[in-house]
């Protein structure tokens, strides 16, 4: 009886490391597929991003936006663009505030309908912010890119918060009924006395 039971401890045993090899072998089997295939998505990714020879960035061609405004107003920056190759991907606006830093690059993806040129505004909502002192200065930083990461000149606008609205009007082409909204700025201004934080030190669009 003690031999039978030995016996069949001993199979057990070795049923068990067949298993075990066999879930190895399996393992090894599925991170080969996964490199192979990581490896190929990289490559094809790879020649995506590289441009053609002849590749032109966009190029913004006007804009207006206010100098000063009041807090919890909503903001709308206008952008007139092109492109030759009609290949324009993404605005990206980046704001730097005083006594703060620099947040994160805000995103707009275009629409195919904006591609190849386009007269709108983005819309920035300032009431999500934190409660800040009058007379906060930011400076917002928008580019526009293009499939192949080609970037348009830069313009800088420089704002202040202040009690009283801006009165301006924007000029032409901006002056016209039905300007179509671009996208929204997300960014959400800091107030570093209401937060004990690092301010933001990511990578910023460079004037």
């Amino acid at each position: 009886m003690i031999a039978k039971a030995l016996r069949t401890l001993s199979d057990r045993r070795l049923s068990n490391a067949d298993v075990l090899k066999k879930n190895v072998a399996l393992w090894f089997v599925v991170v080969a597929f996964f490199l192979y295939t990581g490896c190929a998505s990289n490559q094809a990714m790879t020649r995506a991003v590289t441009p053609p020879s002849d590749s032109k960035p966009p190029v913004i061609t006007s804009y207006f936006a206010p100098k000063t405004g009041i807090q919890g107003d909503t903001i709308r920056i206008y952008l007139a663009a092109e492109d030759p190759d009609g290949d324009m991907r993404d605005i990206g606006t980046q704001i730097t505030q005083v006594g703060y830093g620099v947040y994160p690059t805000d995103w707009t993806y275009l629409g195919a309908e904006n591609r190849q040129r386009f007269v709108g505004y983005l819309q920035w909502n300032t009431g999500n912010s934190d409660p800040l002192p009058e007379w906060t200065q930011i400076r917002i930083n928008i580019s526009v890119f293009d499939r192949w990461g080609n970037e348009s000149n830069q313009i800088v606008l420089p704002f202040e918060f202040t009690l009283g609205a801006s009165t301006l009007a924007p000029p032409a082409p901006f002056n016209q009924a039905g300007i179509p909204r671009l996208g929204y700025i997300s960014t959400e201004l800091r107030n570093p006395q209401l937060r004990e934080e690092t301010p933001h030190r990511r990578w910023k669009i460079e004037p």
